[in-house]
């Protein structure tokens, strides 16, 4: 028996690859309400900025903002509530043994539909210092440009 799993991406954090060294990567559920996943089918949600923390009761994301929907009624959303985040206890224990080493934050990297359920791509990550993004940069910079010269 063949599952297809049909991924569709909501939004992507494009900022997280260029300030952070990604280590480690995890795929999470996440706790929403009705007008929440109708305006992500909306692609109405912004990453930047955002993080997820370890409490004693779980995994919690913070100021990832999900749109108002503009069909809601009073009973819409807060926009940058904290969400719970859905990891297994195994999960939550490598997670919460990576964070407490010195230097590693969680991220999310992107928000997407799979199977019709809303999907966060977490990573374990550590923040690049100025000269680590000048580098980047210049690795890109030089990749391109012998792209150019080969064509």
């Amino acid at each position: 028996m063949t599952e297809s799993t049909e991924e569709k991406n909501i939004t992507v954090n494009r900022k997280a690859s260029h300030d952070y060294f990604i280590l480690q990567t995890y795929e999470a559920g996440i706790v929403l309400v009705g007008t929440e996943v109708k305006a992500l089918r909306q692609n109405k949600a912004n990453l930047v900025d955002s993080y997820a923390t370890l409490a004693n009761d779980g995994v919690w994301l913070h100021n990832a903002n999900i749109s108002v929907y503009e069909q809601g009624s009073i009973n819409n959303h807060d926009p940058v509530r904290k969400r719970k985040l859905l990891l297994n206890k195994s999960e939550i224990r490598k997670l919460n043994k990576a964070v407490t080493e010195k230097g590693n934050t969680l991220i999310p990297l992107r928000l997407y539909f799979k199977n019709g359920l809303v999907k966060v791509e977490l990573a374990v990550a550590t923040g690049k210092r100025q000269y680590d993004k000048r580098e980047d940069i210049a690795k890109r910079d030089l990749i391109r440009e012998m792209q150019r010269k080969f064509k």
